[in-house]
């Protein structure tokens, strides 16, 4: 089973950017799909923006303009660039990995935005 490590959530002001990262513990490469989602508090978990492995990118409607994913394959990691922020961004962020048959997913980060 593939271990997803997320780092670098926190808390940042209205307007600021943040990276996250997701380390797997096997080569991207070989990952069909794989992507961050996230839920605040008394919310559904939704989409953020998802990678697959012909290159092809997604974003969910809140975001698109303003995050971007990135994978680099040879460091195992997936990146999400979050800029903009809004209050509204606030919520655990988890890196999830479609496997074919099974579904990893890491323990999330917080990111937290003040207005």
């Amino acid at each position: 089973q593939v271990q997803l490590v997320e780092s670098g959530g926190g808390l940042v002001q209205t307007g600021g950017s943040l990276r996250l990262s997701c380390v797997a513990s096997e080569s991207t490469a070989n990952i069909n799909a794989i992507g961050w989602y996230r839920q605040a508090p008394e919310k559904r978990r939704e989409l953020v923006a998802i990678s697959l492995r012909s290159g092809a990118t997604n974003y969910g409607d809140s975001v698109r303009g303003r995050f971007t994913i990135s994978r680099d394959d040879a460091k195992n990691t997936v990146y999400l660039q979050m800029n903009s922020l809004k209050p509204e961004d606030t919520a655990v962020y988890t890196c999830s990995a479609d496997l074919g048959i099974t579904v990893a997913t890491g323990q999330g980060t917080l990111v937290t935005v003040s207005s």
